[in-house]
């Protein structure tokens, strides 16, 4: 997840952000018992949708590091065989679960920026024998992957974070193959958030404060070049702390899963 320039975030300092996001995951990936603003591990997992006989299949420390918003293998239907990109795949676990559905002939693709989060899961699939499973060193906004090679892309909770998510958005239509479908679940708003919550780096790396309003978040997936299909609202997933459950109710901040397809 790089940070780039973008009119919505002009006051915010993105090398600030990028610090603080890095940061936070390294906790999640290095102290998932710690305290967050957000939820993590398998309890949540399960409450979303995950599920417990797949979970049993995967490592119990990805799970463990499971900060993800809401619940899509549904919706991406991952078939064997098929090449899947993870975006922001974090300690792996819905790399490892796409691994499973992929099957032997298929093929995963993590790519995340921070280094703890991304070494946990490389070790993690060493140790569990998820042989067609890589992950990658990388931003968002920039996957280092050809043209038209993917067949589905998912993401749990991350791209909220990105400062560009038109260029995040076009990136998956550039290596997604014609019909290929992007499958993810990501945290948006009811209303625009006001400029002191937009340039507060701690709110961003809180999954609060990057957080779009939800026409504006289709109408970038859609200029990208991709046909939302279907959009769904879990409700089962919450803040933990005062202060982002305070912007929850406010502005309208929720967890959403859509998926879009590329023409």
């Amino acid at each position: 997840m790089a940070i780039e320039a973008h009119a919505q975030t002009s006051s915010l300092d993105r090398s600030d952000l990028e610090r603080q996001v890095k940061e936070m995951y390294r906790q999640v990936a290095e102290q998932p018992q710690g305290e967050f603003h957000f939820e993590m591990g398998r309890a949540l997992a399960e409450r979303l949708g995950y599920a417990p006989e797949d979970l049993d299949r995967i490592p119990v420390e990805a799970i463990d590091s499971f900060a993800g918003v809401g619940h899509f293998f549904d919706l991406a239907d991952i078939a064997p065989g098929e090449v899947v990109l993870d975006l922001g795949s974090g300690s792996g676990m819905d790399a490892f679960l796409a691994a499973l559905k992929a099957g032997p002939e298929g093929r995963v693709l993590g790519l995340d920026m921070t280094e703890a989060q991304r070494l946990k899961a490389q070790r993690l699939a060493r140790e569990a024998g998820f042989e067609t499973v890589e992950f990658h060193a990388g931003y968002i906004e920039e996957p280092p992957f050809k043209d038209a090679s993917v067949d589905v892309v998912i993401s749990n909770g991350v791209i909220n974070l990105s400062a560009d998510k038109p260029r995040v958005f076009a990136e998956v239509a550039r290596v997604l193959r014609p019909g290929g479908k992007l499958a993810i679940a990501d945290i948006v708003t009811e209303t625009s958030l006001p400029e002191q919550v937009k340039c507060n780096a701690t709110l961003w790396a809180a999954c609060i404060g990057g957080a779009i309003q939800q026409d504006d978040y289709r109408a970038a997936i859609e200029k990208a070049g991709l046909r939302v299909e279907t959009v769904r609202e879990h409700p089962e997933y919450r803040f933990l702390t005062e202060s982002a459950q305070g912007a929850s109710r406010t502005y309208g901040v929720k967890s959403i899963s859509l998926l879009a397809i590329k023409a």
